[in-house]
Parts: C-alpha cells; structure tokens; sequence
C-alpha cells in the first residue's frame, strides 16, 4: 500500500504521477478515488492506515455529491471542484464504491452513512450503458447484504434494460466496438441474472465473458485490446494496453466463480495477475510489488513508466483477487 499512500493526502488520491510521484498540479477525480474505496474495502482490513485511506475517500465521495445525487469528478489541489454535477462514469463508479462500503464496512457507522449516500445517487439514471454497469455494481453489493431492496433492484434492473440486444448475427457483444471496463458488461448480466432471478441474463453474461476472454488471449496469456478499442477484423495484440481491462476480466471472472465454482474462472483470474507479473505480448513486468505501484499501460516499445492512480488501483484489485482464488481449484 506505501504508493497508494504517497499517492493520497488528506483531501483525496491524485489522479497521475510522473515516474512514482504525483504530479500534484492534476489534483483529484471520483473515478480513481471510488475505485480506491472498492479495493480497499475488499481487504476488509483493520489496518489504521488503510482506514484513514478509507476516510479520506469516502469523505470526498461525499463532497463531491450534489442534493439530487448527482456527482462532480474533478477537484483541484486547491480544493475547488472543476465539473458539474452529472451521471457519467464517475457516478456510476460512486455507486460501486458506496454498494461496496455497505456490504464489506466492518464500521456500522460508515456502512450507514455509505447506504444513505447510495440511495440519494442511486435515484438518478444515466443515459451511458458502462455509467449504469457500474452503479448496477453497488446496487449488487447492496443487495448480497439487504436482498429485495427496492432502490437498489430497480436501479440493477434499469442497467439491465440499458444493454442493448447484440448487434448482429455472429457478433455477440452489444456494441460495433469493444472500448473500455469491457467485462465490466457481462458481469452486470450475471449478477442481474443472479439477484433477479433471470437465467436467461445470467447464462448470456457467462457467454459473453468466454467470448471477450477467448478474443483477449494470445497463446496463454492475456493480450487486452487496445486503449482506442477493438472490432472484428481489426489486428491483434495492439496497443497501448491498459490495467483496467485486466483488473475488469478479473472481477467478472471473480463473479462466473461465485455463481459457477467452475475452474476455468479461477485460471482466468490467475491469468490475470500473470499479465502483471510479466506474462504478457511484450514479457514486461507491470507492477512494482514492493510498493504496489502499477504501470500506467503497455506500449509497443515497453511498458509506460508512470505510476498513475487507475493503474495501481488495478494492480492492487488484480492482486487481491489473485490471493483471494489462489487456493481454488485449477
């Protein structure tokens, strides 16, 4: 944890760095600060410094809240906001983070505060399909923990109805392009198929993480798509490669385990930290394990040697999830 907590003062998680220092001038954004809340909560740790990490973000989540629940991104050094209030990704990312806090908070209080924060976001929708995978992310956590709550079913069952059917005959994602958090879209079905009761969701989400998995393998490791996206025909490995993609292959195959117990998600997620540890299109090792930085993507000529927040919160995610299914069947 020591370069999430170089990374972190007492206002929130600088979004960039330069080499292994934040590069202050950037300031902070929800979207890395909400994906610290879900990695740390996950520890379920009583470690006073991943608790104060905990603090601080949840307390900016908080201030970067509106009265409708709507949510501001971006933050200066200086403490001002820089955005208006919307629903992009960032909102649906707060989402997760509060759903997160409700189930895995080992601090009632907290976990209290973290469900009334949902509920007021969790009343607004968003016109993007990857916004509302995400919120639908927190509305699953919220229900492993208060099954059938209302806010939280409706808002899983309006991401639902948000992804649109395939595209066209032999093509099964639903979009012309794969672009970014792809897993992050069959996930979202599994887990409406699991809380709703919809096999029919729940087996299409299990299909289409086989198929992003088989389209992002490359002999026998991982070769995500590229930064700008992927569509048939285009060629394969490209780059740059990003963390995210990983980090999301790893939760939604974390969740085909829970549903499944079937062993070929548990090899994935191994696969997973392997892209990390080296075992990737360019043999490159893409994180530092003594301090738990990540590399901020893999190019053509190497690895790119920034140590940005969204890629060490991938690495640190990738990690746990690696720890938590090393023991799994192979």
């Amino acid at each position: 944890m020591s370069h999430l907590m170089t990374m972190t003062d007492n206002v929130g998680l600088f979004e960039h760095c330069e080499g292994d220092q934040p590069r202050k001038e950037h300031g902070y954004c929800v979207d890395d600060v909400a994906r610290g809340v879900v990695v740390l909560q996950r520890l379920r740790s009583k470690d006073p410094q991943v608790q104060r990490l905990l603090s601080v973000y949840l307390s900016f989540l908080e201030q970067s809240q509106d009265l409708q629940g709507r949510i501001r991104n971006r933050r200066s050094i200086d403490g001002r906001w820089q955005s208006e209030p919307s629903t992009h990704d960032h909102w649906g990312r707060a989402l997760w983070a509060w759903g997160t806090t409700v189930r895995m908070s080992g601090v009632a209080d907290q976990g209290a505060k973290a469900y009334e924060r949902f509920q007021l976001s969790a009343r607004n929708r968003s016109p993007f399909m990857r916004s509302m995978a995400f919120a639908a992310l927190g509305a699953s956590e919220v229900l492993h923990v208060l099954p059938g709550d209302r806010i939280a079913t409706q808002l899983l069952e309006d991401a639902l109805a948000a992804i649109p059917s395939r595209t066209s005959l032999g093509w099964l994602w639903p979009e012309s392009r794969l672009t970014y958090a792809n897993a992050v879209i069959p996930e979202v079905l599994m887990l409406g198929g699991f809380h709703l009761q919809r096999q029919d969701q729940m087996r299409l989400g299990l299909l289409m993480l086989n198929w992003l998995l088989e389209v992002q393998m490359n002999g026998d490791h991982f070769s995500p798509i590229p930064h700008n996206g992927w569509s048939p025909g285009d060629v394969l490995p490209a780059f740059d490669q990003q963390p995210i993609e990983i980090a999301a292959l790893a939760d939604a195959c974390s969740t085909a385990y829970d549903i499944t117990s079937d062993p070929i998600w548990s090899r994935s997620i191994h696969k997973a930290y392997q892209w990390f540890d080296g075992h990737n299109d360019k043999g490159v090792v893409m994180c530092n394990v003594a301090t738990g930085a990540g590399f901020d993507g893999l190019t053509q000529d190497g690895r790119n040697e920034n140590n940005g927040a969204e890629s060490t919160l991938a690495y640190l995610s990738v990690a746990d999830r690696a720890d938590i299914f090393a023991g799994a069947p192979a």
